[in-house]
Parts: structure tokens; sequence; C-alpha cells
């Protein structure tokens, strides 16, 4: 995947320009001297020559500048998709102002859509349906609430579930423990580690009830442990069993072959916001990359970049959640929790295994 333009190189902005790069539109405009108009990166007029053109972050700084908008690409309204993306954000902060759920139809009526064309674009913007937005806000605020020593009780049903029994039935899901235990830190709760070797060096794979929690990458394995240690402060962590080795050996294998599939049960707890960048992750194939900005477009999140990079530090699932797959927007390879240089492993690992 091509890198997007850099906000801070002209060139790379008259690159968007002459391609007439959709997704430019909205982070910056440009000026023709010759015309005194200013328009989209996409504008379909025909290209004023190199030297006639100004960067501008926006149209207001471009109107201050004493150019006018142009009458053909209107820089200065709103795309349709930024429409449609400002639509979705509408519903999400209804959603985050109201303590219950929300069925489809009267969630669709509030942002005037039909529920079919509403819940086809919330899940192309989110990534999530919004049914299943609503429980990852509802996890996240129980979280939030539990992490603040809330009572059990109270916190569940500020978090908008509706009883106590509408809980207790998706508690493991939303959590991985019992609430009094997460509101305890997690205190209670077992996780089965190995450490082992592969081919990127030392491997820490480590296994809660509901699943992998972890793979953690490393040149040392009592690090690893520490790591592990520090991930799960209140975890009592023992050596995996039998079973769980022959498990690890599935995980060490797609290490070193990321192309081949991977179907064992994950324990992925994150945010709704860390969920969404993850997932975003995972379709990235194989031998591609995508930058942090083309994330955050994909997510519907243009302006979240740096948070996008701060989700993509918080993955605990090195190469399943493949955040290596994730480069700069000129292309440069930065920025991994586990090192560049590894990263930079993983990345030719996979173009050799794409060449085979």
């Amino acid at each position: 995947m091509n890198a997007f333009f850099d906000k801070a190189n002209d060139e790379s902005r008259w690159q968007a320009v002459e391609t007439r790069d959709n997704r430019a539109d909205g982070q910056f405009v440009f000026a023709v001297k010759t015309t005194g108009i200013c328009c989209r990166p996409s504008c379909r007029a025909r290209h004023p020559l190199r030297k006639n053109v100004l960067f501008f972050d926006n149209v207001a700084a471009a109107v201050g500048a004493g150019f006018r908008p142009c009458k053909r690409c209107q820089p200065d309204k709103q795309t349709a998709e930024q429409q449609r993306i400002a639509r979705i954000t509408q519903a999400c902060r209804i959603l985050e102002s109201r303590s219950e759920p929300m069925v489809l139809a009267e969630l669709a009526a509030l942002v005037a859509m039909s529920p079919f064309h509403f819940h086809r674009l919330f899940k192309q913007v989110t990534g999530l349906t919004p049914h299943t937005w609503q429980k990852a806000l509802r996890a996240k605020r129980l979280r939030e609430q539990l992490a603040q020593g809330e009572p059990v009780t109270r916190a569940v049903f500020d978090a908008g579930y509706q009883s106590g029994s509408n809980y207790y039935q998706q508690a493991d899901k939303v959590l991985g423990m019992t609430a009094k235990q997460y509101r305890q830190g997690g205190e209670r709760t077992v996780i089965q580690f190995v450490v082992g070797s592969c081919r990127l060096g030392e491997c820490l794979v480590a296994q809660s009830e509901r699943g992998i929690c972890a793979i953690l990458l490393g040149n040392d394995g009592q690090t690893l442990v520490n790591e592990l240690e520090s991930l799960f402060p209140h975890s009592a962590l023992v050596a995996g069993d039998e079973l769980f080795s022959q498990r690890v050996a599935r995980v060490v294998s797609v290490l070193e072959h990321p192309n081949q599939p991977f179907s064992l049960p994950l324990d992925i707890q994150g945010t709704a916001f860390q969920q969404l960048v993850w997932q975003a992750l995972r379709e990235i194939p194989v031998g591609q990359t995508a930058s942090y900005r083309d994330i955050a477009q994909r997510i519907g999140k243009p302006q979240a970049v740096r948070a996008v990079a701060g989700a993509c530090a918080a993955n605990k699932l090195a190469v399943i959640i493949p955040c290596h797959r994730v480069v700069r927007n000129d292309g440069a390879i930065s920025g991994y929790r586990w090192g560049v240089e590894r990263k930079r492993q993983l990345l030719e690992i996979e173009a050799e295994q794409q060449e085979e």
C-alpha cells in the first residue's frame, strides 16, 4: 500500500493533487495564484502549473490569504463522505450520552437515515455494528467504574446493563473474569505461560481462561516474564501444562510463517477504540503495509493518527494483531513495541513468503 501524503512536505501534497487523491480531501487545500481560487486535492478542474500553487492546511487559511473557494469542488463544504461520517459521529455521541441501550430503528431515525442504510454505513465507518459498538461502550464504562472503586452492582447498572442477570450472562466476554476480580485488579485469575525460542528471538505466549492473552517478543526470557507480570499484576502466573505447550507450538509456527491461518481462541482486552484499531490491523493482508494515517482514515477517525499509534503500542498479541504492518506516511519503518529491527525482520519474512 502506498504511503499517504506528508503534510510537512509540499511535494507529497502536490503528488496528491496531481493524482486527484480524494483521501487528501479535508486534510489540506491548494490555491492557484493566477486565478485566486482554492480547491480540494481531488478537484476535477484542469491542473495549474506547479509554480503557481500554494498549500494551506484548511479553507479558512486560504480565504484569509485572499483566495476564494472553488465553485466546482466546493472545498468550504463537507464532501458526501464527510457528511456520512458526520452522521455516524453524531450517532456515536448520542449513544455515549445515553445510559440505556438503543434499538437500531430509533438510532437511525435520530440521524435521519433508514435502518438498513444506517447499519451498513455505521459498520463501514466504525468497523462495528451498532449493537457491537454499544456492547463495547458498556464494557468500557464498566471497566472505568470498577477501576475507580465503584461497588459492583452500581457499576453494572451505571454502565448501561439493564439487569444483573443481563450482565452476568456476558461477564466472561466483557472482562474475562468476575466484576469483583476486575475491581481488585484481576486478582486470583490464572494465566499460563511458556517461554521459548523462534526465528524472531525469544517469545512468551500466555493464555487466560478465555484464550491467548499475550504474545511477547524479545531477547531475554526473564525480561519477557517481567513484562507479563507488569501487564497482569494481580494474576497468578503459572507454567503452562502439556496441552498448552502444544498450543504454543502452533503460535510459534504462525510467528515464523505469518501467512498461516490462526484459529486458536484469543483473549483480546482493550478499549473500544483500541479494539477498533486492532480489528483494522487484522484486515491488512500479509505482505502489505498501511500508514497510521491510513488506519485512522479506515476507522473513520482521520484526525486520530496519534491515538492509532498509541493503540498499536498497546498491542499485547505480536504478529496475530499485526501492528508490524503499520509504517510511517513516507513508508519508513519505525515505532514497534518489540524493536524496529524485529519489525523489519517480520516484514521481510512476509515478503519472502509472498514470493514463494
